[in-house]
């Protein structure tokens, strides 16, 4: 026979097993909307039944029924999701940084517009126009002088936001590595607890969470391959182990840096950043730098006027230029080739004295080393004299002494079509590429819009693909708001018909012990 009381026990397990869904629902509905958080559910289960008592055995057919037991408490979890997720995010990390960048030399670059580079240039080639329609007019040889002014200051400060740039790349390297190390250390301590607390018999769902959203953020910075083993998680970023169990080992941005040279550091923001620096600023830095030293260096050809006056000592193809003014004078056009603007502004005569006087450079480099955009200059003997500007090629003898003819426009014409003069940048280093100024800037222009844009596809596929497998993992692990709520109606329903039972159950041994047996009395 049963127990008397068997009924009150299985209603008893049963309200303990709805309090507990409810409590878990409860937690859910209020960590709807906490990062990383995994619904949980209770898992229910029939509790050991019982046979009927009997001396030797169970008379009666079948067992009776003990009621409900909730097993564990778990929370849902889908790791082939976690891993795509986390492959996938890898690349949004990478693409989001390299198109941040890319936006950012835009912004230096600032073309086209009516305050970039360009139009500084246009303005500089004006200037030379100007003044070889006035060659001996002092306004047209000062504009010359500021405008060659602003365009190196142009020069100068793009070179410096360039190099800014780099700079402030590297020390964001430099904290996305910290955060790396701080991440790791924090998921090798959650390994620690959550052996001790499972060790226990009990499911570390919280911890778990925190410890997966770390891995989540962390496959953002850097490619990561996550394995559970006994010890927890084995964590391994770019190659290299950095959890095992609770033990992390501390990256460095050297180490980084190798990961990323020999390949195996593939994606992430961390990977994007190397990528913004070592290839978009060094490029962009390298053509610059490309451009000022093919204006002042590169090899160009051009078609001195008949009647010019070689500067005595002067080499042009070969054939050296010395001697009286008659030796040194063209009797015909002549097609040379000159070693950029320099060589070119070399070939005129100053208005400085009475005596002619050869030109020198130009353009010169601050630290006299190799001419870059961070360091080209105007000359200082032009910034202090706009007279050592050249503009005339031809002199003439006042008895024994050479004079510049003053008032010929000759190298003044000539400079101020250079704009239109294709230049050799592979005499600079700047491979095999000839065009002439604008040609050239106009290929870095659109280099970096194409680039831009590419990032920009890039990232916005890689965004849409993690939002798409990030909406299937909440569609598994997320809180439905609704979905708890039903749950709620469920399990309070349960509950107040086990708490119906146990009244009835009450009822009954009521009567029995204080209602039955008084006949008589």
């Amino acid at each position: 026979m049963r127990s008397t009381f068997h009924n009150l026990e299985t209603a008893k397990r049963s309200l303990f097993t709805q309090q507990a869904a409810l409590s878990t629902t409860g937690n859910n509905i209020a960590n709807s909307n906490t990062e990383g958080y995994s619904r949980q559910t209770v898992n229910m289960v029939a509790s050991r039944p019982m046979e009927a008592v009997g001396l030797m055995r169970s008379n009666a057919p079948g067992q009776i029924g003990t009621g409900v037991e909730y097993s564990s408490i778990t929370r849902v979890r889908e790791q082939f999701l976690d891993a795509q997720f986390r492959n996938e995010n890898k690349t949004y990390g990478s693409w989001s940084i390299q198109l941040d960048t890319l936006e950012k030399l835009e912004t230096i670059v600032n073309e086209p517009s009516e305050a970039g580079l360009n139009k500084v240039i246009d303005k500089f080639w004006k200037a030379w126009h100007d003044l070889s329609e006035s060659p001996e007019d002092i306004t047209a040889r000062k504009l010359v002088r500021e405008t060659a002014a602003a365009l190196t200051d142009a020069f100068n400060q793009t070179s410096k936001q360039l190099e800014d740039l780099k700079t402030d790349i590297s020390e964001n390297i430099e904290v996305k590595t910290s955060q790396i190390n701080t991440i790791t250390s924090t998921i090798a301590n959650l390994n620690g607890q959550i052996i001790r607390i499972e060790g226990l018999g009990d499911n570390a769902n919280d911890l778990r969470d925190q410890r997966d959203l770390l891995v989540d953020q962390l496959s953002k910075i850097a490619n990561v391959n996550v394995q559970e083993a006994q010890g927890g998680y084995q964590v391994t970023l770019a190659g290299v182990n950095v959890v095992n169990g609770q033990q992390a080992t501390e990256v460095t941005v050297d180490g980084l840096q190798d990961n990323y040279e020999s390949g195996t550091l593939i994606g992430g923001e961390i990977h994007g950043m190397f990528r913004s620096r070592d290839v978009y600023v060094t490029d962009y830095q390298n053509q610059l730098n490309t451009l000022v030293n093919g204006l002042a260096n590169g090899e160009i050809t051009v078609t001195l006027p008949a009647g010019a006056v070689i500067p005595d000592g002067t080499t042009l193809n070969g054939v050296p230029y010395q001697g009286t003014v008659k030796d040194r004078t063209l009797a015909n056009d002549l097609p040379v080739t000159v070693q950029g603007f320099n060589a070119l502004h070399k070939l005129g005569y100053t208005m400085v004295g009475d005596q002619a006087q050869q030109a020198g450079n130009f353009f010169v480099a601050s630290n006299g080393g190799v001419l870059t955009a961070g360091n080209i200059q105007v000359s200082a003997d032009i910034l202090s004299d706009e007279s050592y500007i050249a503009s005339s090629m031809r002199t003439t003898m006042d008895g024994t002494t050479e004079k510049v003819v003053k008032g010929n426009k000759d190298l003044a014409l000539l400079i101020s079509q250079f704009n239109d003069t294709k230049i050799d940048f592979s005499t600079v280093g700047g491979g095999n590429v000839q065009g002439t100024i604008s040609d050239y800037f106009r290929s870095v222009v659109g280099q970096l819009g194409v680039q831009t844009e590419e990032a920009q596809r890039q990232a916005d596929n890689a965004k849409l693909v993690v939002d798409q497998v990030d909406s299937r993992r909440q569609s598994v692990s997320g809180v439905s708001l609704d979905e708890e709520m039903s749950n709620m109606i469920k399990f309070q329903h349960a509950y107040n018909a086990a708490a119906r039972v146990m009244t009835s159950v009450d009822e009954i041994l009521d009567k029995i012990i204080n209602g039955m047996g008084v006949v008589g009395r």
